[in-house]
């Protein structure tokens, strides 16, 4: 289970934090977030309900700072040719 006090949301596109098989990506204007988690009735589990609701609640935190749009365009993504041939 990763830590996660160096997750600032919306801060870069480099940090990823992994609770179980969920990740979550940090992006300047989303995070991404992806896989599963099983919050077993379990100290363990405890312990990644509590890391899930910090990084939520940061997460929340940061968007009520912020002036939002109604809505984002989607990502702009580009098509690079294939280096290998």
């Amino acid at each position: 289970m990763s830590s996660t006090p160096n997750f600032a949301p919306y801060a870069n596109e480099a940090d990823v934090v992994e609770i179980g098989n969920l990740m979550l990506e940090n992006r300047l204007d989303r995070i991404t977030i992806s896989g599963d988690v099983d919050l077993t009735a379990d100290k363990d589990g405890l312990a990644r309900a509590r890391q899930l609701r910090d990084l939520l609640g940061r997460i929340v935190a940061g968007l009520e700072g912020k002036d939002l749009p109604d809505r984002l365009p989607p990502p702009d993504v580009k098509t690079v040719a294939n280096p290998f041939g």
